[in-house]
């Protein structure tokens, strides 16, 4: 995709990588819409964009990420991408993590994204593209974070899927599968401690990454 002049929608820009993602579109010429559950720090994100359309939204409410979408689509003049950064982590043993916290765990990390871009997919339009951030759990599958990575997996497995039903549109679908990152995610875990990891990369390096995917021809 050309990213100078794209009309793209960053849901999760509230994050340390939407938010780092959202800067670096905007500054390279990206039309970008932020949304997020943070609203003072929506505003503070849009006001170094310049003034980018900003809206709050639930990820536990499905229908406010859907509306979401159309929001975009309205004050951007039409949507050529979506690239969803949406995210919560969670840890401990199957046996331990209750089903509210696993529900909650695939709502936000699976259902949420999924919700999205299901309704981005009627809109974008040919050349366009929707992605979101999976993650390299879902190649490791470790133990201690079963529900979390299930999650992951979950939305990867449903990109895959509709990378296969998108090719015809010739809308592209990107599975965002980064390595650890240290942006503190892990620290804000709904549930238990994140085990000993190896350094990761940093949130520039993980934005560089995102870039070339949607910078990619392929």
């Amino acid at each position: 995709m050309e990213i100078t002049g794209a009309r793209i929608l960053v849901p999760g820009a509230t994050g340390a990588i939407g938010s780092a993602l959202a800067e670096q579109l905007h500054q390279q010429g990206a039309h970008i819409a932020i949304a997020g559950r943070d609203a003072a720090a929506l505003a503070k994100l849009s006001h170094t964009c310049a003034g980018v359309p900003s809206r709050r939204f639930d990820a536990y409410d499905l229908d406010s990420c859907a509306g979401t979408v159309a929001w975009a689509h309205d004050v951007l003049g039409g949507l050529d991408g979506v690239v969803v950064c949406v995210g919560v982590a969670g840890f401990g043993q199957a046996d331990a993590v209750g089903d509210a916290i696993a529900e909650h765990l695939l709502t936000v990390n699976a259902l949420a994204p999924m919700a999205f871009l299901r309704a981005a997919l009627p809109l974008v339009p040919r050349g366009g593209l929707v992605a979101a951030v999976t993650g390299v759990v879902v190649d490791l599958a470790p133990a201690g974070m079963a529900d979390y990575t299930a999650s992951k997996a979950a939305l990867a497995l449903w990109l895959t899927c509709v990378r296969r039903e998108q090719r015809r549109k010739g809308v592209r679908v990107l599975d965002l599968r980064l390595d650890h990152v240290e942006s503190g995610f892990a620290d804000r875990a709904v549930t238990g401690s994140p085990p000993s990891l190896p350094r990761g990369q940093t949130v520039p390096e993980a934005v560089n990454a995102i870039m070339d995917a949607l910078e990619s021809k392929g």
